[in-house]
This record gives structure tokens, C-alpha cells and sequence, in this order.
């Protein structure tokens, strides 16, 4: 296969998704074991606080959709409605939990009707001290260094209610042998969170560090800047003078994958866009999100049979493949396994 562009990176790497999602809960430690089992260099805990200040591995603040929680009766006074990043959400909130409460409830499949429910109850929530020692284990077990990329979670909000993440993350990491001296990249959609990281860091003696912006949808806006009344977007920061910009606090960019290789009107795989030559040209790496192997979530033309919930094993490594040529330098995937052999392919 030849490359559009060639990546920045020495080697691409593949990244796990919340773990091996697409075959148990997310963010549990057995999806982060299969994630590794499989083949992941990194592996992906999304962070957020418990009451007592402890991070937990959660898709979001709000954990109804994600725990039994609504199957315990005396959290049920603890549903609420919040304002979340300006949007209203209502639930069970982790920083309304002590950690000591949230090791009662266990996993659930966040998306169930894609994914089936056999694996509900089994898995406890999974905390960034078990991860890590996870991470340790495996990698003394396996012979190789496992990434960690963790993302602060809606930092401007729970910095907003007294439990500020980034230096909890920074404590957390130093405290451990393991992410002194593995790869560790810290991620977030916000951009002061990661400029704060970036002074942090500046002395340079966690050289085993790096951050990653992610970037959401072109007219969509980092929390932030909202919060701040500002008018920057992702459209802007996906610009060349953007990136540029980025480049001055971050070492990579994580984007949709459609940035790269939008979908033409037929449901097809178009033509990439600029965003990896120039993100390249800043310094940037570009690690997109999110390659999944269900039908539905691929171009069509790369389908097999009719069913949007069909696993497609050879549709998403025919996609992730596509996305190699175009020069990416890691990416994200809810099937590492899958993600492994698509390199493997090249």
C-alpha cells in the first residue's frame, strides 16, 4: 500500500479504546487486559473524580448509563440534573460518590443494543491505581513497555466545583514506578487544562511525557473557550495557522477520523483532507479517533450484509488501512486486535 503521507511517528502505534470495548464493558480492568492481550501499545482510561478526589475511569461524570447504579436503592435520592459543560444532564453523578461507594456498583455495557448486555454486573469500576498496576503487571509479564493515555474529563467543570484534575493526574502518575518511566500521553478537548500541563512539565524531567488535543467537530468549541466567552473553534484550530498554535503546548492532535478522510455523499470513503500534511508540517503527530468494527459505524461501501450491528472484522481493518496511507501516526480503536492486524497487513 502506498502512503499519501508518511507519518511523523517511527512507529505507528494502536491505541485502545476505553480497552478492547468492542468485546467487554469499557474502562473496566478486563477490557483493558483483553485491550493488551491484543495487542494495544496504549491503552485509554477516561478520568473523572469521586467525592473524595480519587480518579475513576468513567466515559462521563454521569454514571447511570455506564453502572447499576439505578439498581441500588439507597443512591436513588442521588439522581439529580446538573448542568454539564453548558448542557443539562440528568443521572447519578461520580463526584456525588465516595470511592468507598462506587466499589459497590459494577460495569454495564454503555452501548447495549450494539454490543449485548452478557457481560453486565460482572466487572467493578476501575480506579487510575488499578489501571497502573495493571499496566505494570502486564508489561513485566509481557516483556514490553504499555502506554497509558488518559483524558481529563470536563476539567473547567471540576475544577468549577473544587476538585481540579490536572495536578491529581500529575501526582497520581509520579507516584507510580511504572508511568516514571512508560509512555504516557495526557489528552483533553480543553486547551487551558493542557497548557497548565505544559508549564508543568516544562523542567523536563518527565520526558516520558506528551499531550494531545483532541478536537471535536468543526463549529463545536473547547469548554473552555466557551466558558471564557471566547470565539475560538475546532474549525480554526484545524487551520494551518491552528495548528501552528497547538504546537506551542502540545505534541499531537487527536481528531474524528472524518477530518481526515470525510465520507462522500454515496456513504464512500472521499478524498483525505489537508489536516495530517499540515498538522505534520507544524510538528504535530495526529492520532485519530475512532475506528470501530460494526457496520454502522463504517463507509458504506466497506459492509458486509445489511445489518448496521454486524461485526465487520475485514470492513474496519479496510478502513484503518486507509487512514495508514494517509499518514496518521497512531489512532484510536475499539478493537485493538483488529487495529494490530491492520498494520501487520501493510
Amino acid at each position: 500500500m502506498s502512503a499519501v503521507e508518511p507519518p511523523l511517528a517511527a512507529r505507528v502505534q494502536v491505541i485502545a479504546h476505553r480497552g478492547a470495548s468492542a468485546h467487554l464493558p469499557e474502562h473496566t480492568l478486563a477490557a483493558y487486559a483483553r485491550a493488551i492481550a491484543d495487542g494495544a501499545d496504549f491503552i485509554e482510561p477516561d478520568l473523572v473524580m469521586t467525592r473524595d478526589g480519587v480518579l475513576l475511569a468513567r466515559h462521563e461524570n454521569e454514571i447511570g448509563g455506564t453502572t447499576d447504579v439505578a439498581d441500588h436503592p439507597r443512591f436513588a435520592a442521588r439522581r439529580t440534573r446538573k448542568s454539564i459543560d453548558g448542557e443539562p444532564v440528568d443521572g447519578w453523578f461520580c463526584e456525588d460518590f465516595t470511592l468507598a461507594e462506587l466499589t459497590t456498583l459494577r460495569a454495564r455495557e454503555r452501548l447495549p443494543q450494539l454490543r449485548g448486555t452478557r457481560h453486565d454486573g460482572e466487572f467493578p469500576l476501575a480506579t487510575l491505581e488499578a489501571i497502573i498496576a495493571l499496566l505494570a503487571a502486564e508489561s513485566a509479564a509481557r516483556g514490553r513497555l504499555i502506554g497509558l493515555i488518559p483524558e481529563l474529563k470536563h476539567s473547567s467543570y471540576f475544577r468549577g466545583i473544587g476538585l481540579p484534575m490536572e495536578d491529581a493526574l500529575l501526582t497520581a502518575l509520579a507516584a507510580h514506578a511504572y508511568t516514571r518511566r512508560a509512555p504516557v500521553e495526557i489528552q483533553s478537548f480543553e486547551i487551558g487544562n493542557l497548557k497548565y500541563l505544559r508549564n508543568r512539565l516544562a523542567d523536563g524531567t518527565r520526558g516520558n511525557f506528551r499531550l494531545l488535543q483532541l478536537l471535536g467537530d468543526a463549529g463545536e468549541q473547547p469548554y473552555d473557550v466557551v466558558a471564557a466567552g471566547g470565539s475560538l473553534d475546532y474549525a480554526q484550530m484545524m487551520t494551518p495557522a491552528g495548528l501552528r498554535a497547538i504546537a506551542a503546548y502540545a505534541d499531537a492532535i487527536g481528531p474524528n477520523v472524518r477530518a481526515i478522510i470525510p465520507l462522500a455523499p454515496d456513504g464512500r470513503l472521499g478524498t483525505p483532507t489537508a489536516l495530517v500534511r499540515d498538522a505534520h508540517a507544524a510538528g504535530l503527530e495526529v492520532h485519530p479517533y475512532t475506528f470501530r468494527p460494526e457496520n454502522g459505524f463504517l463507509p458504506r461501501n466497506l459492509w458486509q450484509g445489511s445489518d448496521p450491528r454486524q461485526v465487520n472484522a475485514a470492513g474496519s481493518i479496510a478502513e484503518i488501512r486507509a487512514y495508514l496511507a494517509a499518514g496518521i501516526d497512531a489512532f484510536f480503536t475499539d478493537d485493538p486486535a483488529l487495529g494490530r492486524q491492520a498494520l501487520e497487513r501493510r
